[in-house]
């Protein structure tokens, strides 16, 4: 059996949850400053934000905008957008961060590790060979390779080069 140890998460697991009011996700989604609230895109029914306390550097989460936990409550356009922003997702990393591989998924509930499991999220883990070393384990510290605010820049930057690219081949497209 292997493990995945995560010891630079603590402080999230660790921190007063007795100060949290309401869900994270829908306070974030209804602000308007995405860099403080780390959202790197928003779409039509979903939004793309970074984790506060990552796995890994450029670690993504896509949540819908509705409240919810069930993952069958999901609307058609709900599901499928949160499935092409996990490819777009993947799209804007591979430009800007080369990962080589992803961890992809959802923790449904909190008995299968969900830490916010009253509003559903989908979490895009960039993998690099080597990225999970000595210091997690000997030293209690994860080294990242580029800060929040940096990464978020890059990461909405791209995404917005993206919307700014479909828009133009959209309003060129006639049928």
């Amino acid at each position: 059996m292997e493990y995945l140890w995560a010891p630079w998460r603590i402080e999230y697991i660790r921190r007063d949850k007795s100060q949290d009011e309401g869900c994270i996700f829908c306070k974030k989604n209804s602000e308007e400053n995405d860099e403080d609230n780390l959202i790197v895109y928003r779409g039509e029914t979903a939004f793309v934000l970074m984790n506060l306390f990552p796995y890994n550097n450029g670690h993504l989460m896509i949540a819908p905008y509705r409240h919810t936990s069930d993952i069958l409550s999901l609307s058609e356009d709900e599901s499928h957008e949160i499935f092409e922003l996990t490819m777009l997702s993947i799209c804007v990393i591979n430009t800007c961060l080369k990962p080589q591989g992803y961890n992809i998924g959802m923790n449904l509930g909190h008995v299968s590790g969900a830490g916010i499991a009253d509003h559903l999220h989908q979490h895009i883990v960039p993998r690099w060979l080597g990225d999970t070393n000595f210091m997690p384990i000997v030293g209690h510290t994860k080294v990242m390779m580029n800060g929040l605010k940096e990464t978020w820049k890059v990461l909405h930057d791209a995404f917005e080069e993206i919307k700014i690219n479909q828009k133009h081949l959209n309003d060129k497209v006639t049928f």
